[in-house]
């Protein structure tokens, strides 16, 4: 694609969540206004590459830019093609944050559809800062150069999150002796997937039983013990690798 190798030689890529195919005109917020024109030291006239995080590339140029606005032209659309494939991971948030949005930072330069941070019996954390997360999710998507924006979900109970009527093929991955089936085995090419990930100490017996009579598939993702940010980043990797 002629815009993502502008790009990759830039480095650098901009995200205008409100920006549509058919808008002519743009205008960056006050805040990544000054960072254009007091750090990035950008001029009317500098070229800019934009996304919507909606599978969408712009190439733009400045037409006005001061401390507080930065206005551009929208000289070139294109459509990015979309993920073969779409992948949810609901997964417990960490007793330390900066793991966890490791974990978001890494699954979204890897491509991933959807998170839900689910509390499940051991989960220790129980809230999120969801504009923080939110923001990691952007850089990442800006730092891999990518046009899709993970769609981050509100924090619900495990026990809420499962009455869902979902449309998935239903995995969840654990460590306990239930009889289980690697998950590159487990997963299809161009399918919708949603895999369930415990917390720190794994979901309960009951969870596990609860979850597994409702259709979902015990999977394992290798004979080690991982931490539940690694398990996150292996699913979204396996399932990456399946649709390579």
């Amino acid at each position: 694609m002629e815009l993502k190798q502008d790009i990759s030689f830039n480095m650098q890529l901009f995200y205008l969540p409100k920006l549509s195919k058919s808008d002519k005109i743009a205008e960056f917020d006050k805040e990544e206004s000054k960072h254009l024109y007091k750090v990035l030291r950008k001029d009317i006239g500098d070229k800019l590459n934009i996304t919507n995080g909606l599978n969408y590339f712009f190439k733009a140029s400045i037409n006005s830019i001061s401390k507080s606005h930065c206005k551009v032209d929208i000289e070139k659309v294109i459509k990015d093609t979309p993920l073969s494939y779409s992948l949810h991971i609901a997964i417990s948030p960490l007793k330390s944050m900066e793991r966890f949005e490791w974990f978001l930072e890494k699954s979204s330069e890897i491509g991933i559809s959807e998170v839900t941070p689910i509390v499940c019996d051991r989960t220790e954390k129980k809230y999120i800062n969801d504009k923080r997360l939110r923001k990691v999710l952007i850089s990442a998507m800006k730092q891999s150069l990518k046009s899709h924006l993970p769609k981050l979900n509100p924090i619900i109970s495990l026990k809420e999150f499962i009455k869902n009527d979902f449309k998935d093929d239903l995995f969840i991955a654990h460590c306990d002796k239930f009889k289980k089936e690697p998950l590159l085995n487990s997963i299809n090419a161009k399918s919708s997937n949603l895999i369930l990930i415990g917390p720190e100490g794994d979901f309960s017996q009951k969870e596990i039983e609860t979850i597994s009579s409702l259709g979902f598939k015990n999977v394992s993702l290798g004979d080690s013990r991982f931490r539940t940010e690694t398990a996150g980043i292996i699913a979204c990797h396996t399932v990456s690798i399946v649709n390579m």
